[in-house]
């Protein structure tokens, strides 16, 4: 689905939008975040804003 509209309109886009999110179901929802979420790590990453998880030693007492 592809909305086209003359100009800016916030509300039409948002309304677009849930209705879009509307015809997936839970798991379409949930994988469509997983995946962002991965994708936003990963730009993150490779511009340097965020080092991967490290495993740190601890001294043992």
């Amino acid at each position: 689905m592809m909305l086209k509209v003359k100009g800016n309109d916030p509300e039409r886009e948002l309304q677009f939008e849930l209705d879009y999110l509307a015809t997936l179901t839970t798991e379409q929802r949930f994988r469509m975040m997983v995946d962002r979420s991965n994708l936003f790590i990963e730009l993150m990453i490779r511009h340097g804003h965020r080092k991967p998880v490290e495993i740190v030693k601890r001294p043992c007492r």
